[in-house]
């Protein structure tokens, strides 16, 4: 007889790299399991959010972790490149560009270890005929501009059936415009400003290429005091007249600017939905599921979504094709990145029980 088995064996270490946007939520997500499975953890959080970096070592010396299993170490671009070439690390979780996330290839080029790359994406939204449109546009907006639309998962294109397409985009303006854009230590605040100026100015030039292209902009600037060139606060914009000629359609914005286009059909969204380099998360906006399950098998995504958007659920893989990424976390699927599997296949001696 024969006795047959997998263990999964810690990975390592697991050299994490952190973004600036949601910068617990982001670092939590390869940390914890990384530990669980029994791995030690070097953690890299980024420039702009270095003291996150610090409360998570402050926390796990209170919780009592046993020394040397988590480290948090302040590290340029170079050295972290460095610590990846030397092949000090066994798997690498890096959430961030795809710039970034070809650097981490290339610095890991012949170590042969386990790479989890999230990475871009220009994530689209179909509204489909049959759609609740007052719901739609309300989840749609929050989708939009939540964090001043600096998430990954963030909706930045949207594709409205011809029947839905003036309505919608006139509810979308004026639920838009109902914004505050302020400090964020403000009460009043209800939408922040960039991470930076050189951000912000990333989103201006792409609004202003595309109104110089035949673009329509439904929101004035002039409502939001705050919004000046030269300063990380920039008013919310939603755009139409657009195309996929136009970097707004096509490269990822990471700001509060959405470009929206109407469909005549279910076949014409899913071929400019998956008209893209990339493929994080897509959503349909519909009343009927077995359509939205037929639409979700043909879109090019890691997450598909009906009657919701930008949400991770711990249940489920986070995952993406194309530029945006590789690898997965969450999910049993995203605990076993972190782990070896190792086969057992024992031929027993005769007589005894498997």
């Amino acid at each position: 007889g024969f006795k047959r088995f997998i263990r999964h064996e810690p990975a390592g270490l697991v050299f994490t790299i952190a973004p600036w946007n949601y910068p617990y939520l982001t670092a939590v997500n390869s940390i914890i399991p990384a530990l669980m499975a029994g791995n030690a953890v070097l953690l890299k959080h980024a420039r702009q959010t270095l003291l996150v970096g610090e409360r998570f070592a402050q926390a796990f010396a209170r919780a009592g972790l046993p020394d040397g299993l988590f480290h948090n170490l302040v590290l340029s671009h170079e050295q972290t490149a460095d610590i990846i070439a030397g092949g000090h690390a066994d798997v690498v979780c890096f959430t961030g560009s795809v710039q970034g996330g070809a650097s981490i290839e290339e610095s890991a080029a012949g170590q042969f270890i386990r790479l989890g790359l999230e990475l871009g994406g220009k994530d689209p939204a179909y509204v489909r005929e049959d759609a609740d449109l007052a719901f739609a546009v309300e989840n749609l907006v929050d989708g939009a501009f939540f964090n001043s639309g600096q998430s990954c998962c963030g909706i930045e294109r949207i594709y409205v059936h011809d029947s839905l397409f003036e309505e919608f985009v006139s509810r979308f303006a004026a639920l838009t415009s109902e914004y505050v854009l302020g400090s964020p230590l403000d009460p009043e605040t209800t939408l922040g400003p960039m991470v930076s100026t050189a951000a912000a100015d990333f989103v201006r030039k792409q609004i202003a290429d595309a109104l110089a292209a035949g673009a329509t902009a439904h929101i004035e600037e002039s409502a939001f005091p705050a919004s000046r060139p030269g300063t990380p606060y920039l008013a919310p914009q939603v755009l139409t007249g657009v195309d996929h000629s136009m970097a707004v359609m096509m490269e990822e914005s990471f700001g509060p600017v959405v470009g929206i286009m109407a469909v005549s059909n279910d076949d014409d969204a899913i071929a400019l939905m998956n008209d893209s380099p990339f493929g994080l998360t897509a959503s349909v906006w519909t009343r009927d599921t077995d359509a939205a399950l037929a639409i979700g098998e043909r879109v090019n995504t890691g997450t598909f979504f009906m009657n919701r958007c930008d949400y991770l659920d711990p249940a489920l893989a986070w995952t993406g094709v194309g530029d945006s990424g590789c690898g997965c976390t969450l999910s049993p699927l995203g605990y076993e990145q972190l782990t070896r599997p190792k086969s057992f296949h024992l031929r027993l001696p005769a007589g005894a029980s498997a």
